[in-house]
């Protein structure tokens, strides 16, 4: 629902979009692609999907005409190898996780966008070192967002909670803030933090930060902003890097409630 509202988290977006020197393409790496493989969309115009249920209508009309960069999907596999990246032409597109980003930092869809899938059979270290090796491609007009959370526990959320969290949700956020604002690849260590199975029951949401952190090579993140939603759900998010700083949002309206009637057991993906 964030894609839809205004609040301070969406208008940090908008800043962020406004601050950053216009890329020749964006290469969005979203928790809603996760799946058996290492992929890149690859086609001329990306469609957007609607990968949920139980929202309003007016959330599945929104699309987000960007185009694609086949170009740079090819840029995306070679500089990764040996790590093999599959070229998809036909199938993905981009999802909820890259769109309702984009909307906000990047309105008017002018700017190319290709989406990097998440493979699940591969840990922490793996993605971590894929991001270290996608950071050459910050050096030829790239911009590169990672799209997901640092906890995100859908089946332990709080309708009443509606701009806090739970004490263990904010610890584990604390802990990962101190580890990105100092050296971020120790973030691929936390799951050995006693909150860590609470925080994050399934890697999809925690592995778009491992591709960050690995962009950054040791060096310290930007707190863009930061803040809690239905008691399990953190909202923090980080820059890499920006040569001016970012306004900090004036709106102080929390996140986008979820429905009444959200699938909240049913699974965490």
């Amino acid at each position: 629902m964030n894609a839809l509202e205004s609040n301070r988290y969406t208008e940090a977006w908008r800043l962020f979009g406004a601050s950053v020197p216009k890329p020749r393409a964006i290469l969005m790496i979203s928790a809603h692609w996760y799946t058996n493989a290492t992929a890149v969309t690859a086609m001329e115009r990306p469609r957007t999907i609607h990968d949920f249920y139980g929202f309003p209508q007016e959330l599945f009309d929104v699309q987000y005409p960007a185009e694609g960069a086949p170009d740079v999907a090819e840029m995306v596999a070679d500089v990764v190898k040996p790590t093999w990246v599959g070229q998809d032409v036909d199938s993905w597109g981009l999802d909820h996780g890259a769109w309702s980003v984009l909307l906000h930092a990047f309105p008017d869809a002018s700017i190319p966008v290709v989406q990097l899938s998440l493979n699940a059979f591969k840990n922490f270290d793996h993605h971590l070192e894929l991001g270290r090796k996608l950071a050459s491609l910050r050096e030829q007009g790239v911009l590169i967002i990672g799209s997901g959370n640092i906890v995100h526990n859908l089946r332990a959320v709080d309708f009443q909670q509606r701009d806090s969290g739970f004490d263990w949700a904010l610890r584990f956020d604390e802990v990962a803030r101190e580890k990105l604002e100092t050296d971020p690849s120790e973030v691929a260590a936390l799951d050995g933090h006693p909150d860590f199975r609470r925080a994050v029951p399934t890697p999809d949401h925690y592995l778009p930060l491992l591709y960050i952190a690995g962009l950054a090579d040791g060096a310290p993140l930007d707190l863009l902003v930061d803040g809690h939603a239905a008691g399990s759900i953190s909202m923090a998010a980080y820059t890499l890097g920006m040569s001016r700083d970012v306004p900090a949002p004036h709106n102080e309206e929390p996140a986008a409630n979820l429905p009444d009637g959200f699938p909240t057991l049913e699974s965490n993906l």
